[in-house]
């Protein structure tokens, strides 16, 4: 791994993440750097455009060529676009946070959400993340993923409630449920109280490539009520699945057979 690239990256990072480190001074601190070496970086990084120097106060800030990065990538995917028209219907039918999650590495990111209207519902943010184990759109989404990265998994798991699922054996199971009903359950593995049910959605090479779920708190989460979230969440995946050019069958009968079993 090349160190100054590693450390520019950290740069970044740290800026975007703290405000408050945008002196020399803090940021060499964070990043373990002498006061020369952090300056040098930061030069290179306004002179690549990352960074600007705010005049006269000796603080530097992220311009906006990061988000202008991301958001090609996700331009390309066309998931978020395609998406948010049925995000938004599930919200309406349900009256809970609805979620659109991608899966990186081990965790996933809120790639966009439209909030429950209730006063009190679950907190996250776009660009957010959570580990993939502890979430519904997480688990959604480890169920078609390779073999080695659920080897992976399993090993680092560690609880975060007492709700987490800490096993292989546990994380297995789930996975399969969710490739044979089509959803996945979090029952408040990630934060205590806040639980979700999602789905995975599929493009059109035949690959998950995002989940959509709901969450909010377990007092409205039981399992009576997930199993009345059920069909609507697996509906509005597969839905946004056919939109994006997935066909899982030529008599679309995959779909259908899931539906049922969510219902």
């Amino acid at each position: 791994m090349d160190a100054t690239f590693a450390k520019g990256l950290q740069a970044l990072e740290a800026l975007a993440a703290n405000p408050n480190l945008s002196g020399v001074t803090d940021l060499a601190r964070h990043l373990g750097l002498t006061k020369s070496n952090a300056h040098r970086l930061l030069q290179t990084l306004v002179g690549c455009g990352y960074v600007r120097n705010v005049e006269q106060s000796g603080k530097y800030e992220l311009t906006l060529k990061l988000w202008e990065l991301g958001a090609a990538v996700v331009g390309r995917l066309d998931l978020k676009t395609v998406s948010t028209e049925y995000m938004e219907r599930l919200c309406q039918l349900s009256g809970e946070t609805v979620h659109l999650s991608v899966l990186d590495g081990m965790e996933v990111i809120y790639l966009d959400k439209v909030d429950s209207p209730h006063p009190v519902r679950s907190y996250s943010r776009v660009g957010g993340r959570a580990p993939a184990y502890c979430v519904a759109t997480g688990k959604a989404l480890l169920g078609y993923a390779s073999p080695a990265l659920i080897d992976a998994i399993s090993l680092e798991l560690k609880p975060f409630t007492p709700f987490t699922v800490t096993t292989p054996n546990e994380l297995r199971s789930e996975l399969e449920k969710l490739r044979q009903v089509g959803y996945a359950v979090n029952r408040g593995e990630w934060r205590d109280g806040v639980c979700g049910i999602a789905s995975p959605i599929w493009n059109a090479g035949g690959h998950v490539c995002a989940a959509i779920g709901l969450s909010g708190p377990a007092d409205r989460f039981k399992p009576r009520s997930l199993k009345q979230m059920a069909p609507s969440v697996v509906s509005v995946a597969q839905q946004i699945s056919a939109r994006l050019g997935y066909r899982p069958r030529e008599d679309g009968a995959q779909m259908s057979e899931l539906a049922a079993k969510a219902a």
